[in-house]
């Protein structure tokens, strides 16, 4: 008796969760040019996403395991060595200690890391009101739903909810959040960037173009595997003929014997 009620409260317990975290409704489904099996990266749109996140994201969220240089790298936004390190210039980089034993500000190199917006993961909770904004670097491959849902969360700010959800003081309505409450204000509006490309910054162009950006933070080598199991495959393939081949003349000698 006492085993069948754990098994109710516990099947209670696990299906209010399981409800809680589908509150959400369900990503956008978008057409990525890096999906499917011999998908790649927009060179174009790596660019402008990374000018997206320079310019919005990039105050308040890390990018902790990259490196200037690697926007540079082939398979990412591919900025020329010269463009590379003009963006890691316009960076102050804390170093140090000098001579003196003092640290100082020099401007960024290509081989340091992104410049993050706080000291310290307690300096960024005071500044957001306890909430802790993440790290971008592997944000897409961290979350269900991958870009899909990065794009549908930028996407689905309203500041209209329903009447029967109750909106409180620093807490916004998006309805493919759990709960469909979130603490970070509706970071892109029109023309939040000016494309140096001359593309129209819409809210939907600059999520989509921030999102492939965030792809490929989390997945720099997207197309390099791809290519690698492309090969792999072909591999397969041809061995895998010559083995039935092998096989076959082998098997033909022992029935003309027999």
């Amino acid at each position: 008796m006492r085993q069948t009620l754990l098994i109710v409260l516990l099947t209670i317990f696990f299906c209010t969760k399981v409800h809680a975290a589908g509150d959400a409704a369900k990503p956008i489904k978008v057409d990525w040019s890096f999906n499917g099996f011999f998908g790649k990266f927009d060179r174009a749109q790596l660019q402008r996403g990374f000018q997206v996140y320079k310019e919005v994201c990039a105050s308040c969220h890390s990018m902790k395991y990259l490196s200037y240089r690697n926007l540079g790298e082939k398979g990412g936004p591919e900025f020329s060595e010269k463009e590379v390190k003009a963006i890691a210039a316009s960076y102050q980089i804390k170093d140090g200690p000098n001579e003196q034993g003092e640290m100082f500000e020099r401007a960024g190199l290509p081989r340091d890391k992104f410049k993050s917006p706080y000291p310290n993961k307690k300096a960024a909770r005071a500044v957001n009101g306890g909430a802790y904004p993440p790290d971008m670097s592997v944000l897409v491959k961290a979350r269900a739903g991958g870009s899909n849902y990065i794009y549908s969360i930028l996407m689905g700010y309203d500041e209209n909810p329903p009447r029967e959800i109750k909106i409180e003081d620093g807490v916004y309505y998006n309805k493919f959040m759990a709960g469909k409450k979130i603490r970070m204000s509706k970071p892109l509006n029109e023309g939040s960037v000016e494309y140096t490309d001359g593309t129209k910054a819409t809210v939907s162009q600059m999520s989509k173009d921030v999102t492939a950006f965030l792809t490929w933070t989390a997945e720099p080598h997207l197309e390099k595997r791809k290519r690698i199991g492309f090969k792999t495959i072909i591999y397969l393939l041809i061995f895998s003929l010559l083995v039935f081949l092998s096989m076959k003349k082998i098997w033909s000698r022992v029935e003309t014997k027999m």
